[in-house]
């Protein structure tokens, strides 16, 4: 579980950034410090969705106002004309009219690119030690064709939260990350008795995105690799048949009846994992705290079998029309893979009790270290050790992904769909009576089709 331990890193961090800003030779920033009046300040406009409200005074806020303390001559302004409840059509009214904020959160990188919305960065992260010593499967991500579009702003490891209770109180071994692929099967199958009130996974459908690339270490999520997915494949085939074997026989909540989930916690999974109901729950490590303050039990964080890690990181883009694209990023850094605004964002968190939702996106060690300091989930802290071989969500970073996994629409007629997506196939081979093979080879020129036509669309 996490837990916040009882020192206070505000002393240490404050330390550790003076001597490294007394010890690096280099000169400070154009934008350090200087009490300059109004009408000289940099004004940069930010959108980001994370924001709250001005009264909320959250981390992210918090976050700006310390930015704004160490940098006198710039004034972050919060876009408010970007709302949350359509995000992308916001930037796209915006950039209708030529005013984009200078630094926002992206919805997908290679949408972003195609719109003509980002500014390449390329020459400003080149020469940024900084950028250039991140995990190279994170700088890979930032790029598109030739160009670098995107700071890496988040970072959170995706995977399987586990009820160690469930399975002391039945005597079985309790998963530990690592768990082999067989074993974390038999663990759901052996962890369920509805008639017991436990259920052993949230959802069988959601096996069919990491479970061939468990098989084959070429793959990455839902099959795809190297501009090309492999939903024929039988690693995948067997995917689909391993999560209907769960769908289908009463061990996941996704497919019970609607009087077996009211015997538990009604409709939600996340309520009847949070209500000890449920062995596994597929979530992300934003969850932390919402799992360390409302389940009342001892849990851990597994990631998915074998060890391979997946991670859902999130990007801000700095508009091609900015005017001041050097500082656009230095503000950028600061809130997200920056050591010094990182030191900065455990500092705060450490003080006032908010949420440090994100992981650490640099490696570097002292930050490391700062954070492990903080956070205490034991399976978390493996999975980040296991970087090299991780897995990255590709919703934000892979052409025309959502239409390839979920939107485009197949032209056939499945259970009550009369224009079946994607999407409706694999929900109907999990949890239905089609068998998937019947489909796999036009559901895998469809999903490739999404994705050379989104990446043409770069072009």
């Amino acid at each position: 579980m996490m837990l916040r331990k009882g020192m206070n890193l505000a002393l240490a961090i404050s330390l550790a950034a003076t001597l490294a800003a007394c010890g690096s030779g280099e000169k400070a920033s154009e934008g350090s410090n200087q009490d300059v009046g109004n009408a000289d300040k940099i004004v940069l406009k930010y959108a980001n969705w994370n924001l709250g409200t001005e009264a909320d005074q959250n981390l992210e806020r918090r976050m700006i106002q310390a930015f704004e303390e160490s940098h006198q001559n710039v004034s972050i302004q919060i876009d408010e004309t970007i709302t949350t409840d359509d995000w992308k059509a916001s930037l796209a009214t915006a950039a209708s009219a030529n005013k984009l904020p200078d630094v926002f959160m992206l919805n997908d990188i290679p949408g972003s690119v195609a719109n003509d919305w980002l500014l390449d960065v390329s020459d400003i992260a080149g020469n940024d030690s900084e950028f250039t010593n991140l995990p190279q499967s994170i700088q890979d991500s930032t790029k598109v064709k030739d160009g670098l579009y995107a700071v890496p702003f988040a970072q959170h490891m995706m995977g399987y939260y586990v009820n160690k209770e469930i399975f002391n109180n039945l005597n079985l071994d309790i998963p530990q990350y690592g768990i082999e692929l067989d074993a974390f099967i038999k663990a759901i199958k052996d962890s369920t008795d509805i008639g017991q009130g436990t259920i052993g996974i949230d959802s069988a459908q959601s096996l069919v995105d990491w479970y061939p690339a468990m098989k084959n270490p070429d793959f990455n999520w839902f099959t795809y690799a190297d501009g090309n997915y492999h939903l024929d494949s039988p690693e995948m085939v067997e995917g689909v048949n391993t999560a209907k074997d769960l769908g289908a026989n009463g061990y996941a909540y996704e497919g019970l009846t609607p009087e077996q989930k009211e015997g538990l916690s009604g409709e939600d999974p996340g309520v009847a994992f949070r209500s000890g109901q449920m062995a596994f729950y597929w979530n992300g490590t934003w969850m932390n705290n919402i799992f360390a303050t409302e389940a009342n039990f001892d849990w851990d964080f597994i990631g998915l079998p074998t060890g391979r890690s997946a991670l859902a990181t999130d990007y801000l883009g700095i508009a091609k029309t900015t005017k001041n694209p050097e500082m656009a990023y230095e503000f950028a850094k600061w809130m997200s893979f920056g050591k010094e605004g990182f030191m900065k964002r455990m500092a705060i968190a450490d003080e006032t009790g908010l949420e440090l939702a994100s992981l650490p996106v640099t490696t570097d060690q002292e930050v490391l270290d700062a954070y492990w300091e903080l956070v205490n989930v034991p399976g978390i802290k493996k999975a980040y050790e296991n970087l090299d071989t991780a897995m990255l969500d590709p919703i934000k970073i892979v052409p025309g992904y959502a239409a390839s996994r979920w939107q485009a629409e197949t032209g056939l007629k499945i259970a009550d769909k009369d224009n079946a997506t994607i999407s409706d196939i694999i929900f109907n081979s999990v949890y239905g009576s089609i068998s998937y093979q019947d489909y796999a080879k036009q559901l895998n020129d469809l999903a490739q089709q999404q994705y050379d036509d989104a990446l043409n669309a770069m072009n």
